[in-house]
């Protein structure tokens, strides 16, 4: 690459319908020189007229969108014949969402909870190799898929259970994945819901059953 294509910066196209998501993400890419967002959408349809008038180098979008999905955005760019990079985000991160996201042909998979560096270097993956698909628990998710057995529990649920499990409060599991108290909430009854448990103590019994939690974090 010559120095003059180091000088033109990668230019982003975000879709989200969240306003406050957007400039959030707006302002992460910001603080990098290398980077240009050059357009912003709130919906698959806007999405996919702004990345024919703007052919941007990486798109970042999210799941949800009022008029769809993020993974029929994905779907059309590569039915387009684009090898563009595309980043796709979502709040529940799972494993059926992250197989999704690679079936539809995303370059990458990341939680909106995660930090703003992790959407940047996925969106540097997605442009320097826009066909392969990175996801940060992406080997987890394969095992589980190949030898699926008792509840399947997502990377971030099992970070919240084994904190559960050590006696920490909702407030102070928040602190610790730096995330509200109210996503925190959504993570332990998601745990709950998936365990078949009514409260804390079942929750861990039933998870060290399953093998989920090690015996010595009881307790």
């Amino acid at each position: 690459m010559t120095d003059a294509q180091h000088d033109v910066p990668t230019r982003v196209l975000l879709v989200d319908d969240h306003d406050l998501i957007r400039q959030g993400l707006a302002r992460a890419f910001e603080r990098h020189d290398d980077f240009e967002v050059c357009g912003q959408a709130a919906s698959v349809g806007e999405g996919l007229r702004q990345f024919g008038a703007l052919r941007p180098d990486v798109v970042i979008t999210d799941v949800r969108l009022p008029d769809g999905l993020g993974f029929d955005l994905v779907r059309e760019i590569r039915k387009q014949g684009h090898d563009t990079g595309v980043v796709v985000l979502t709040m529940y991160a799972g494993d059926e969402q992250l197989f999704a996201a690679l079936e539809a042909g995303a370059s990458a998979f990341v939680a909106k909870d995660a930090p703003a560096d992790e959407v940047v270097a996925a969106a540097r993956h997605a442009l320097v190799s826009p066909r392969s698909f990175a996801a940060a628990d992406l080997a987890g998710a394969m095992r589980r898929k190949m030898t699926p057995s008792g509840p399947q529990l997502t990377q971030r649920e099992s970070e919240v259970l084994s904190l559960l499990a050590r006696g920490f409060s909702v407030s102070a599991i928040a602190r610790s994945i730096f995330v509200s108290e109210s996503t925190a909430k959504t993570h332990i009854s998601k745990i709950y819901e998936k365990l078949g448990a009514s409260n804390r103590a079942d929750a861990i019994m039933k998870a060290v059953r399953s093998g989920l939690l090690a015996e010595d974090l009881r307790d």
